[in-house]
């Protein structure tokens, strides 16, 4: 091989690349197109003067723009952006709310609990309480429990136990002791025998509207009363409890209130159900009871039976610390302190059970686990790092106030998470092979390519390179023009770090679509520092590309709040939520960034030593960030966009 093609092919040692091209290499985040730094700073002037003069104009008064601020628009540098690094992963039980409940009873050890219904799948709102419960006994040397709220079997389901207890250990935590409601259905029952005995409950035969009344009315203006059947004596009461007990009720023809105040402006004070009928078999007790304790009732008790110190909920349980320390005053000695945090919500999802039911039945969604809602298993399907979102958590911060946040936001912790964890790799959406007719010396090259230019310790791998080579359709325009700096006829562009930048010397169309179905190109020599650079992938058999699904999610509704959307949510529906390119490209690389998978820093994932096919997760250079579906077999691979490199401007 002749001393110029030897240069040029040591020049093709990725890892190596020249500093003019590569090092020096920076995103133009307006065309997503890698530049030198050099024209990097001048597109930025030139946009910085572009933007002046039209707000001046705007302003009418465009002779009056300060000369000075026209020259530093000109001359000013861009920032160099910090790197950015992760929060203190215990800033939040280190200052504010939390750290405000911790100091009211600085108790060791602490015990906190996790009490979903198992009634449905949890979503993007339980990552918050799982985070700030585990998290705070974590952090204060104690323990938290799993406990399963199971009092309502005509709204359990096993699915939804395993779904739950896997959510929780997949964003890394490690219940204490996994606990059901239900494992106290003796003891429950017996300190409901307890309360009748103090007076202080009584069995109730009222219907709905009566009970309405009692309380104040439909609109709440009339007076309050106690029911009638308050005044039954404790024997009468007892009686007639076991008869529920024994199912000598029907479902509504009796239950069990608790006698508080009806006087008492907490509306959780006014003789709450404490028991019902129901004539459903349990998942866990089977046929043994025919009546079942409510959330009032039960949650305050379990909390004391568990020793739980710090009893944290969201602020719609505010009033119900009331009833909570009412009850548990009557009859347990341990008391549990209750506190009340915000919820979490993202704008544009819908969180309902209902709602979300609604999706899945009429087929708009693939399932529960659709990477467009925002289910935990969505959430984890589309490929988001657990431990990206308990630092999206963290950064919140715990307050008392419910928050809506952008769902901008959470996508921006993503991809700043993603950028210091994943490995990169070249993708090509929607492929055109580009023929480099003077490129046979080439052909077949091993080429080292580092995975992350920016982390060393991720290593490199090997690429060939070819003579024929898959651009994107994006990255090739039939007729140039002076703002288009990718491949055009006549025109040249640089190949990420290959040795020479190409110039498009013809191409060749199908006439049925009209699109271009192969460019011609040759080596410019001459040319050491071109405009622009693009992403690559190596065609034929034997250079490892493989072919891949690849499916682009965008938001599922087109406003930030379905639920207003005129004729309601499914009204809301956006068209374009997921776009899929059936034959794209990827190089060969992915083999072992797939065989490597979990990447570091991957919560849960790496405690398991093991991920689902969502765990392996990459950069596609130039394009997004993404994850491999479940849909994916040994013969397909299928890829989900999991959040595009930057903020797109239209959501902003």
């Amino acid at each position: 091989m002749p001393d110029a093609v030897a240069d040029a092919a040591a020049k093709l040692q990725l890892g190596d690349a020249p500093a003019d091209n590569g090092a020096k290499l920076q995103l133009d985040e307006e065309t997503g197109e890698w530049v030198s730094k050099g024209e990097l700073k001048k597109r930025l002037a030139k946009r910085a003067k572009k933007a002046l003069k039209e707000k001046n104009k705007d302003a009418n008064d465009t002779s009056a723009a300060p000369k000075a601020a026209q020259d530093a628009a000109t001359t000013k540098k861009p920032k160099e952006k910090a790197e950015e690094g992760p929060l203190d992963p215990d800033a939040m039980f280190k200052q504010g709310f939390l750290n405000d409940v911790y100091n009211e009873r600085p108790v060791k050890p602490v015990f906190t609990r996790f009490p979903p219904e198992p009634n449905g799948f949890l979503h993007i709102g339980h990552a918050k309480a799982i985070a700030v419960n585990f998290g705070f006994a974590r952090y204060h040397g104690g323990k938290c429990y799993l406990r399963f709220d199971d009092t309502n079997p005509e709204a359990e389901e096993e699915i939804y136990f395993t779904a739950i207890e896997e959510m929780v250990r997949w964003l890394g935590f490690e219940p204490y002791k996994v606990t059901y409601s239900s494992d106290n259905f003796d003891r429950l029952y017996e300190l409901a025998e307890k309360l009748i005995g103090l007076g202080k409950a009584y069995v109730c035969h009222c219907g709905d509207e009566e009970i309405k009344l009692q309380r104040g009315g439909e609109k709440g203006t009339s007076p309050r009363y106690r029911c009638k059947h308050a005044e039954q004596s404790v024997e009468e009461n007892l009686q007639k409890f076991r008869d529920m007990r024994d199912g000598k009720y029907k479902p509504r023809e009796a239950f069990l209130r608790m006698k508080q105040d009806i006087t008492d402006g907490n509306p959780q004070m006014w003789d709450l159900a404490a028991y019902r009928v129901l004539d459903k078999p349990h998942h866990r007790t089977g046929s043994k009871w025919k009546i079942y304790p409510s959330y009032d009732f039960t949650h305050c008790l379990c909390d004391s039976f568990e020793g739980i110190t710090h009893s944290l909920c969201t602020t719609e349980f505010f009033l119900s610390r009331t009833s909570y320390e009412w009850l548990n005053k009557q009859l347990v000695e341990f008391q549990p302190m209750q506190r009340e945090y915000g919820r979490l919500s993202i704008s544009g999802a819908v969180l309902s059970k209902r709602k979300l039911k609604e999706l899945v039945d009429k087929k708009i969604v693939r399932g529960w686990d659709d990477p467009r809602l925002y289910t935990l298993i969505a959430v984890r399907r589309r490929g988001v790092p657990p431990g990206a979102i308990l630092e999206f958590v963290n950064e919140l911060g715990v307050t008392t106030s419910n928050s809506i946040i952008q769902v901008t936001r959470f996508e921006q912790t993503i991809r700043r998470y993603l950028e210091r964890t994943v490995p990169r790799l070249m993708l090509v959406l929607d492929p055109v092979p580009v023929v480099i007719e003077d490129a046979d010396e080439f052909d077949g090259t091993e080429v080292t390519a580092p995975f992350s230019p920016k982390n060393p310790a991720m290593g490199d791998h090997k690429i060939k390179f070819t003579k024929t080579v898959y651009i994107d359709r994006s990255d090739f325009r039939e007729v140039d023009s002076k703002d288009y700096f990718r491949l055009a006829p006549g025109k040249t562009v640089g190949l990420l770090q290959a040795p020479f930048p190409i110039k498009a010397t013809s191409f060749t169309k199908d006439e049925a679509t009209g699109k271009v179905t192969e460019v011609r190109a040759v080596f410019d020599r001459e040319t050491k520092k071109p405009k622009t650079f693009i992403q690559w992938v190596p065609a034929g058999e034997g250079s490892g590309s493989r072919k891949c699904e690849v499916r682009l999610y965008n938001p599922l509704f087109k406003s930030d709040n379905p639920a207003a959307a005129e004729g309601g949510y499914l009204n809301d529906i956006n068209p374009e939520s997921e776009v899929v390119y059936p034959n794209a490209v990827i190089e060969s690389g992915f083999d072992e960034v797939r065989a490597r998978a979990p990447w570091p820093e991957a919560a849960g994932e790496d405690k398991q030593h093991k991920g689902g096919p969502e765990s392996v997760r990459f950069q596609g250079m130039r394009v997004a960030y993404f994850a491999v579906d479940s849909d994916s077999t040994d013969d397909k691979i299928v890829l989900n966009r999991i959040v595009s490199l930057k903020e797109d401007k239209e959501k902003s």
